[in-house]
């Protein structure tokens, strides 16, 4: 089993896991109250009844009327028309996001139909947004940390090192200075949680929630979650209502980019992290291989790519494997092997100008070499941030490290 396979077989198991230990919890801490809801409920239906001398059949008729009206859009409290314009402009804009709170969903059989259609373009365009926007705010934040390295630098007295002189190999130069992607994370994290925290103030004093409740909602609205429990700008009439509605579309809309490419980040990590675990379970097995052969001196054993968290060495004809957990993936050209960190750090800032147009052309080439059953490049050799199509190809591209020497 490649390297590849062997992360996706661990990173659906750990999934799995996830999944399992998510409804654990979740059973224990939602079941009970459900269970007294249904039981409040039931009282509550008794003692209608026996108040007003109501047939429960009929009552319960008339419920399932009214369920019937709610998906409709009606309420016992007075909201907003659904599908006037403004209402309409809204349930787009939460189809086109992957939103989808379910407040509002088409009725007749032509606005199912065209609902299709309409996301199919308009979800498809949104991710390609999404991504473009991902690709800036990297950049941006890449600027945005060299402008500070550079002047810790000249704070501690040391000049900026001119790209021509960045070939001596000093440690200090601007030009060969990685941004570190956990510093992009923690930024990302930071003004995701502002924006969140500014929202569900604003969310709060004009919804009438709790502040929990903001906090909830604005999670479940910028992560795409959407289930549609809690839902803003319903109301009929609001105080200053042009204004709310104009912030909570900006709301939404700066969450849900910041939330995505926090996301993306987040993956990057994750997907680093399962290449070491592996690296670390592969070179363990091979260690004892070799462990074993370790009486052939003449032999002279092949360096394996299988070993993307060691390191080869030679030793009186023969390679002996070392495993390092600072090292992550390498490669073997003419017989020498090159070695590369795993040092969670970003592509230099020259290297950040160049724009890479890699996802539609990494998709294409990979389509055509299965299409023709041809050597698929192996991604074995590079290190935990390459390979990937779409957003984490984006990422993937824009982090990783190249730091083969030249």
């Amino acid at each position: 089993m490649n390297e590849d396979n062997a992360r996706f077989c661990l990173l659906a198991g750990l999934i799995l896991l996830y999944l399992l230990c998510g409804a654990a919890i979740f059973s224990a801490l939602e079941y009970p109250f459900e269970v007294r809801a249904r039981r409040l409920w039931k009282q509550q239906l008794d003692n209608f009844t026996q108040r007003y001398r109501v047939n429960l059949g009929a009552l319960h008729t008339l419920l399932r009327q009214y369920e019937e009206a709610n998906g409709a859009g009606i309420r016992v409290d007075a909201l907003r028309p659904r599908w006037d314009f403004s209402g309409a402009f809204y349930f787009v804009g939460t189809v086109v996001s992957t939103i989808g709170f379910g407040m509002t969903t088409p009725a007749t059989i032509a606005g199912k139909i065209f609902l299709i259609f309409y996301g199919l373009i308009g979800c498809a365009a949104t991710i390609l947004f999404f991504n473009l926007f991902l690709e800036r705010i990297i950049t941006m934040l890449a600027y945005i940390m060299r402008w500070c390295h550079e002047r810790r630098l000249r704070c501690a007295g040391v000049g900026v090192v001119s790209s021509r002189e960045e070939s001596s190999g000093e440690e200090d130069s601007l030009e060969g200075w990685k941004p570190s992607v956990y510093y992009v994370m923690l930024i990302l994290g930071v003004a995701s949680v502002v924006i969140a925290c500014s929202a569900s103030t604003l969310y709060s004093s004009m919804e009438n929630w709790s502040y929990v409740d903001s906090l909830y909602f604005c999670f479940v609205a910028f992560s795409t979650i959407g289930f549609g429990d809690l839902v803003s700008s319903q109301r009929q009439q609001y105080e200053s209502q042009e204004a709310y509605r104009l912030g909570n579309c900006l709301f939404i809309l700066m969450g849900v980019c910041c939330i995505y490419s926090l996301f993306n980040v987040i993956s990057i990590i994750i997907k680093q992290t399962l290449t070491w675990i592996v690296g670390k379970l592969v070179c363990s097995g091979r260690h004892a291989h070799l462990r074993q052969k370790r009486s052939k001196r003449n032999t002279v054993q092949p360096i394996s790519s299988h070993c993307p968290a060691g390191k080869h060495r030679y030793r009186d004809g023969s390679v002996e494997t070392v495993c390092d957990s600072e090292t992550d993936a390498g490669a073997v050209a003419d017989g020498v092997y090159v070695g590369r960190r795993l040092s969670g750090e970003m592509i230099s800032v020259n290297e950040f100008m160049v724009s890479n147009k890699v996802s539609l052309a990494l998709l294409q080439k990979q389509l055509s070499e299965t299409a023709h059953q041809g050597p698929r490049q192996s991604y074995s050799h590079q290190n935990g941030f390459s390979g990937g199509v779409g957003a984490l190809a984006i990422m993937n591209n824009r982090l990783q490290e190249t730091s083969v020497d030249r």
